[in-house]
């Protein structure tokens, strides 16, 4: 049975990402994970001069951005949003509230990817798990880490497959599977 898609849907443009700093957020995407900075924009959107910015973006009218940069990870285009805002002092959410959101990045070899995270001191939290249940399978394993500013990232390998692509005709996209399409 076809489910109904979004009519046009083609895939994921981006994901918007509201970080303390850009210069923080390109040092860590570009410098640390090896993202490729692309354009930006300066004031002038949701500059709150009227109520468009809340309109549209539901935010404070009284909040305005200070710089937006597009970065390229991979398949992952990354709008990072930096806000001057008159809610100083707000922390990340975190995973178990409302809100709360992690980035996860495929990799080949987890052990590879930690080792430069610590070579940058990154925070990596926790050991190396084995991935469990419906995503488990050889060699296939998580780990989560912070980004500089909170942002809470998790890596991800499952070289030879997932326990779940015995029950699904088409398994989820992932990278090591390029044949797998909308």
């Amino acid at each position: 049975m076809t489910r109904p898609m979004l009519p046009t849907f083609r895939g994921v443009d981006h994901i918007g990402l509201t970080v303390p700093s850009i210069d923080e957020a390109l040092a860590f995407f570009v410098d640390v994970l090896g993202g490729e900075a692309y354009y930006g924009f300066e004031p002038g959107h949701g500059d709150g001069d009227d109520d468009t910015a809340a309109e549209n973006f539901d935010i404070d009218p009284s909040s305005r951005i200070r710089e937006i940069r597009l970065v390229r990870m991979g398949n992952l285009n990354l709008e990072l949003f930096e806000w001057v805002a008159e809610r100083p002092g707000q922390k990340m959410p975190s995973l178990d509230g409302a809100g709360g959101h992690e980035l996860c990045l495929y990799v080949d070899d987890v052990d590879a990817a930690v080792a430069h995270l610590k070579a940058h001191d990154i925070e990596i939290l926790g050991d190396k798990l084995a991935l469990e249940g419906p995503e488990a399978g050889p060699d296939a394993f998580y780990i989560y880490f912070r980004a500089p500013w909170g942002l809470l990232v998790e890596l991800i390998s499952y070289p030879h497959g997932r326990a779940y692509e015995r029950e699904f005709k088409r398994p989820l996209w992932n990278p090591s599977r390029p044949d797998v399409t909308l």
